[in-house]
């Protein structure tokens, strides 16, 4: 535990936390005015909509709508989580405290296992904030259209907690990634260009082979960690896609694996 709060330190005691934390804000901000839209776009849906399509009148489901809502800025507020874990191993190399730290605690795998404990518990805070913020935010909306809030929905709050499994791994994610490139900048880049390239990518193949091949192909979700969490917070199970259960055990298996990789190469590296 006292290697726990030595790294909350490191992340209280500097100016990376509020940094994140406005740049967090701003994107919550942006996504919540596009669900807002798009909640409008459902409720309001143009006269001539065919109604026989399933995946349409999933997404048109007040159950779905609320869900959305509750867990708004989940795609890049997981971003945002798993960069922090980046940073909060990156760190260490870009200012040269990585040979003090191992000095001081030469059990590398504690040290690993203490960064994953403490990114995981700021991308809960990140999580406890958003959702509280998304509370009120998604009532003001639901109730502009006449919409009942859902909070009694045990779907709504699947999703909800659920979310908050979600930025536990990803902020574990970050802090792999970062332990493989402990270069701040070029792991930073890399796990931001590989989180939304491979979201915006993976869209584009699925519905390409969807559209070929059939629906059998939204299973395909599950191999995109980004579209698998996405798919944790769906609300009720959707039609052609895989349950929600799924998205958690695929996101899972990756923070296990980039968290035992990491805690492998670090034992490993030599420390200059």
């Amino acid at each position: 535990m006292r290697l726990v709060r030595s790294e909350l330190l490191k992340v209280s005691t500097t100016s990376t936390w509020w940094i994140f934390a406005v740049i967090s804000l701003l994107l919550w901000a942006l996504t919540l005015g596009f669900n807002w839209l798009q909640t409008w776009a459902l409720a309001n849906p143009p006269e001539g909509t065919p109604t026989d399509d399933a995946n349409f009148n999933a997404a048109r489901d007040t159950v779905n709508i609320a869900a959305n809502l509750y867990t708004n800025g989940q795609l890049l507020g997981l971003l945002i989580v798993m960069l922090l874990g980046v940073v909060l191993v990156t760190n260490e190399y870009a200012h040269q405290t990585a040979t003090t730290t191992f000095l001081t605690t030469p059990h590398r795998t504690a040290v690993i296992l203490s960064k994953l404990a403490a990114a995981g518990i700021v991308g809960g805070l990140f999580w406890v904030v958003t959702t509280v913020i998304n509370l009120g935010a998604t009532q003001l909306i639901l109730g502009l259209y006449d919409l009942p809030s859902e909070l009694g929905s045990g779907a709504v709050w699947q999703a909800i907690v659920l979310n908050g499994l979600a930025y536990l791994l990803w902020a574990a994610i970050g802090v792999g990634f970062g332990v493989l490139i402990p270069g701040q900048l070029a792991s930073t880049i890399t796990t931001s260009a590989l989180y939304l390239g491979g979201t915006l990518g993976g869209l584009i193949v699925l519905n390409l082979l969807v559209a070929r091949f059939g629906d059998w192909y939204y299973n395909l979700q599950l191999v995109v960690p980004p579209l698998a969490s996405g798919l944790m917070v769906s609300g009720t199970d959707l039609p052609s896609s895989p349950p929600r259960w799924s998205g958690a055990v695929a996101l899972i298996a990756y923070a296990v694996v980039a968290g035992a990789i990491g805690t492998m190469i670090t034992r490993r590296r030599d420390i200059s």
